[in-house]
């Protein structure tokens, strides 16, 4: 027999933690004095087995129907890419992201796009757009403003958890949106919605009829001022894929990561641009992460970053300035800080370079924002190139990983770059030498070890580094050059 056993609970009033021990402050929403005692409540040891019927008893793998998890596309190019494959009936994603970086714009785009697909039977895939944070006239007249509009995408506005399920029920749509989940509120659980109790018990009521009856669902997030997904960590867990909406608001540029995808991989990432009309896939976004002047410009160098498995051609710019007094300045924007400051003790130790009295201040263009170690050669030729007021070839590109030795590492996917950059119209490219690396056809590769042979070939016009005793001495002689020698454009 099950034994039966109590024990003394206390609860916040304000989100609904339970906890065993009274506490002053809340563990969950962090509030003062909302602890209180919430009585007794029974705690079961062993829960009875229940029959089970014969149609619902495990079955061989080889046995189980597959044809219900086929995916069906967005409409969007560049969401599709993220997923996959494209959304899966059943399937529950969580797009989250900073307030007003165009979450539910995206969603409403892709119930619009959704809504005006078919299915394999020719049949109007049914849309259902519940909103908690807006009235139906709102979403209207966005829907009106990005394009959105079709007479198969059922729009409503509510808040209640009962009423979402029931109009779920009702209408069986093949893919839904709710927007968003903190919004939502359960009357059966007690405290505010957006709480812990309220989020986990709307995000497993929705995902339990979303696998029941086969609707591939987006459900719409917020994020913390640290950035995490707001809610408890469970909420990840339940659901299949996790994206993430990121961007800079004072920027077009917008960006949907996945941090977990049950049906396709974590390393795409989905490039958009924001504008009046709505949000727009770009299909080919090298072009927006470098400028077009015809004029190279000192302080400037072109890389390829992988993001994903997507190599995006980045342009970083640098300024070294006479320092005003006191301690240097390292300033970077859409770049690593510690790569920053790595490469510049590198500059000053092995080429004998001081900037102690220079302010040094880096970024890349377009708003991209670069992590690998990649880009650690690109930054220091920009550095170098401010300095001595030597403009860089526009035709070259340059790409490697900077040891503390001084030596440059090889870095993944260089035939992919490589291939990114001759598409673009680059011709030459400085990289870390590698033992088997297939570079395209027309386009001249400089292979080298050493810092100073890349910095030297880079600022050679011919190509030729000459043999000299060492790496400061051949870049203090070959940096003299003047722009007229450098590599046409």
């Amino acid at each position: 027999m099950a034994k039966s056993q109590t024990k003394l609970a206390y609860k916040c009033s304000e989100c609904g933690w339970m906890t065993a021990k009274w506490t002053g402050r809340c563990g969950e929403c962090q509030a003062w004095g909302t602890i209180e005692e919430a009585g007794v409540t029974p705690a079961t040891t062993r829960t009875p087995s229940a029959q089970v019927a014969v149609d619902e008893l495990a079955q061989p793998i080889t046995e189980v129907d597959a044809s219900h998890a086929e995916s069906f596309p967005t409409g969007v190019s560049e969401f599709d890419r993220v997923l996959g494959s494209g959304l899966v009936p059943g399937a529950v994603i969580l797009l989250a992201g900073e307030p007003g970086i165009g979450k539910s714009t995206m969603a409403l785009d892709i119930a619009g796009h959704v809504a005006a697909t078919r299915t394999a039977e020719g049949k109007q895939r049914k849309t259902l757009y519940l909103t908690g944070e807006e009235s139906a006239a709102q979403v209207r007249v966005r829907a009106e403003r990005i394009g959105a509009l079709h007479n198969n995408l059922m729009l409503g506005a509510e808040t209640d958890l009962g009423q979402v399920l029931g109009q779920i029920e009702q209408i069986l749509p093949d893919f839904m949106v709710i927007d968003s989940v903190q919004t939502i509120q359960s009357s059966a659980i007690d405290g505010t919605p957006g709480g812990r109790m309220q989020i986990q018990e709307v995000t497993a009521s929705i995902i339990r009829l979303a696998k029941r009856h086969n609707i591939a669902t987006i459900l719409v997030g917020h994020v913390t001022k640290e950035g995490s997904i707001a809610g408890p960590r469970t909420m990840e867990h339940l659901v299949d894929v996790v994206c993430q909406f990121q961007g800079d608001r004072h920027s077009q540029l917008r960006f949907i990561r996945s941090v977990k995808n049950r049906y396709g991989s974590t390393d795409e990432v989905g490039c958009f641009s924001m504008r009046d009309s709505g949000i727009e896939s770009i299909d080919d976004p090298s072009g927006l992460f470098i400028n077009t002047f015809a004029t190279p410009a000192p302080g400037t160098a072109i890389t390829v970053a992988m993001d994903g498995h997507r190599p995006l051609m980045t342009e970083v710019q640098a300024l070294v300035s006479t320092s005003g007094g006191g301690s240097p300045r390292r300033v970077v924007t859409g770049l690593v800080q510690s790569r920053l400051n790595t490469v510049v003790a590198i500059l000053s130790r092995h080429f004998k370079i001081d900037m102690t009295n220079q302010d040094v201040y880096a970024s890349t263009v377009g708003g991209i924002t670069v992590h690998e170690p990649a880009a650690d050669l690109s930054l220091a030729a920009a550095i170098l190139s401010s300095r001595s007021d030597t403009p860089l070839p526009r035709s070259t590109v340059v790409i490697g990983e900077i040891s503390l030795a001084g030596e440059l590492r090889p870095v993944t996917g260089m035939e992919r770059r490589l291939k990114e950059a001759f598409r673009l119209g680059f011709k030459h490219a400085i990289v870390p030498k590698e033992n088997e690396l297939t570079t395209p056809q027309g386009m001249r590769v400089v292979q080298t070890d050493s810092l100073g042979d890349a910095m030297t070939a880079l600022f050679d016009p011919a190509f030729r580094p000459p043999p000299r005793p060492s790496a400061s001495q051949k870049l203090a002689d070959v940096i003299k050059l003047s722009p007229d020698d450098v590599w046409e454009n």
